[in-house]
């Protein structure tokens, strides 16, 4: 699945590497033909500098907003929920605040790109991943959460050095609130780093991809649950046990601005953190689906990257197997009806039935090549084998459109049947129509003379052979009467005979054949009516029937070939 594919997954990977990076990067992206395994290190290259560029914008805007957040609750709780310029921005802590919080954005960067600078440097070699190097990029959202976690209680620790007249309970109040927004930044670092880091894990994954969840759906929801439900409501917890304990001033004014940041907090992370995870665990489904529709409609190259640690990522893993399996069964069933015949094959792969049959009335054609020995003897076996090549084409072609089936191809001669194993309202017409088609054809195209021979009657259709290996084939007086046919059809410079009981069940087609005479043929003792096409008789038709005598002996003597 190499140029054409290669062609095709560069133009979306250019439309991403030249303005969709954030958008691809940071949601997702529904455009499953990108082949992240097969980057040039140019490209490669450029989404490295671009995913690290942005990871830092991630990390500075997100905790940047979870500082504002913090700072705001920490003001509120300790002046009585009154929202003013002098308590918040104007508070003699604020500068404090402030460097605390830089401190922990600056570390955040430092550690996030810190553990992140590794598994950027193999991605930009294109070297293959062993198994530590996919364990370490699988890892990557949780050290990333690590990182963030640090640079929080550093923040903490920063606060502590730059404040000025630092009490115990300022000291408590700033740690809890740092630590719930260590917290809160560490769930959605968790998110963001998973969605941003696909590209790696596409590639860690592409020759082993997972097949065990690694962190699964129920973590980003515990993500989600942590940043929309649980922080906020610890923290409204702790505010209201800080005031009935007399740590923190009770509410003043009408207004408790503090309950209502921590509602707004609530609201806002949540919408953030549901849209991730939604789409976290959608735009794969999608892909999925997508990919689902193009297999409905026989495209069994069709694979999904596999970048999710999650059950999603086995579901990925599993359909890809799903489809390559599925692409092998195809491949295996066409290289049987190429054996065996699109119907005898579908009959096969349909139905456990072994070694069994049925008596039917069938249509059979036999053809054979006249002097295909002398052929081969003096012929370059490459021009021989084209020659049969062709030949047979001519032979399959014509017998498909009459609804017939090839049962086999013996060296240089081929057995029709019509009306097995697929019904047929009149399987002898269809076989002295595709008799008389053939002859035209093969008259036409090849420098080759041939016999066919047609007969009509009951035969055993069925499955013929050990209980380890068996073929469909037919078996009965028919068929060896039709090879005979063929043989006596090959003395008439390349003809085509059929026998009575064909061209009387043969209804309009009938009209198109001629009685020529009776001879006995080979291993029968009774004479067989023969007939020949109209088209195919000369003019006069008694002088060729005495031609025909002639040569195929007198008429009332018996004749053994």
């Amino acid at each position: 699945m190499v140029a054409p594919r290669w062609a095709a997954a560069r133009r979306p990977m250019q439309r991403l590497v030249l303005g969709r990076e954030i958008a691809v990067l940071l949601w997702g992206t529904s455009e499953p033909v990108v082949d992240w395994g097969r980057l040039d290190i140019a490209t490669r290259n450029r989404l490295a500098k671009r995913a690290t560029v942005i990871s830092i914008l991630v990390i500075v805007l997100s905790n940047a907003a979870i500082s504002v957040e913090t700072y705001l609750l920490v003001q509120l709780a300790f002046n009585g929920g009154v929202l003013s310029y002098d308590s918040t921005i104007g508070a003699p802590n604020f500068s404090a605040t402030v460097a605390a919080v830089a401190v922990g954005l600056v570390l955040n960067v430092l550690f996030g790109i810190g553990m992140l600078h590794p598994q950027m440097r193999w991605f930009r070699t294109g070297s293959l991943a062993d198994h530590d190097r996919r364990k370490a990029v699988q890892y990557v959202p949780y050290r990333q959460v690590a990182a963030t976690v640090m640079a929080w209680f550093c923040a903490v620790g920063a606060y502590i050095a730059v404040a000025d007249r630092v009490t115990a309970d300022r000291i408590i109040g700033v740690a809890v609130a740092f630590t719930l927004a260590a917290a809160s930044s560490g769930a959605l670092t968790f998110l963001f780093a998973e969605r941003a880091l696909r590209p790696l894990a596409v590639v860690a994954l592409h020759d082993y991809p997972a097949t065990h969840a690694m962190y699964g759906v129920r973590s980003r929801m515990l993500a989600a649950w942590a940043v929309s439900s649980s922080v906020p409501l610890i923290g409204l917890v702790i505010l209201n046990v800080g005031r009935g304990l007399d740590i923190l001033p009770r509410p003043q004014g009408r207004t408790d601005w503090a309950t209502v940041i921590l509602a707004i907090v609530a609201v806002t992370a949540g919408s953030r953190v549901v849209s991730l995870v939604a789409r976290s665990i959608s735009d794969p489904l999608l892909e999925l689906r997508q990919a689902l529709f193009k297999v409905d409609k026989g495209q069994l190259d069709t694979r999904v990257a596999v970048y999710d640690s999650s059950e999603i990522g086995v579901l990925q893993h599993g359909f890809n197997d799903l489809v390559k399996g599925l692409q092998e069964r195809e491949r295996v069933r066409d290289l049987f009806a190429r054996h065996v015949g699109d119907t005898v094959a579908e009959r096969a792969m349909t139905s456990e039935l072994g070694r069994s049959g049925t008596k039917a009335d069938v249509g059979v054609l036999f053809v054979d090549i006249l002097g295909s020995t002398t052929m081969a003897e003096h012929q370059d076996p490459g021009e021989t084998a084209e020659l049969l090549n062709a030949f047979f084409t001519i032979v399959d072609e014509v017998v498909t459109r009459h609804n017939g089936l090839i049962n086999k191809f013996e060296g240089d001669a081929a057995l029709a049947v019509f009306g097995a194993p697929v019904d047929h309202p009149n399987p002898a017409a269809a076989a002295l129509a595709a008799a008389r088609e053939m002859a035209r054809q093969l008259r036409g195209e090849l420098p080759i003379q041939w016999g066919i021979g047609v007969c009509f009657g009951t035969t055993f259709a069925g499955n013929i052979g050990s209980e380890r290996r068996y073929e469909y084939t037919v078996i009965g007086d028919p068929v060896n009467e039709c090879a005979r046919l063929s043989d006596l059809a090959k003395t008439v410079n390349g003809s085509v005979l059929a026998n009575a009981p064909a061209v009387h069940a043969a209804e309009g087609e009938a009209r198109h054949w001629r009685s020529v005479g009776s001879r006995v043929v080979c291993g029968r003792e009774e004479a067989t009516e023969l007939f020949m096409p109209v088209e195919f008789l000369p003019h006069d038709p008694p002088s060729f029937s005495d031609v025909l005598s002639s040569i195929l002996r007198p008429a009332r003597r018996t004749l053994r070939l």
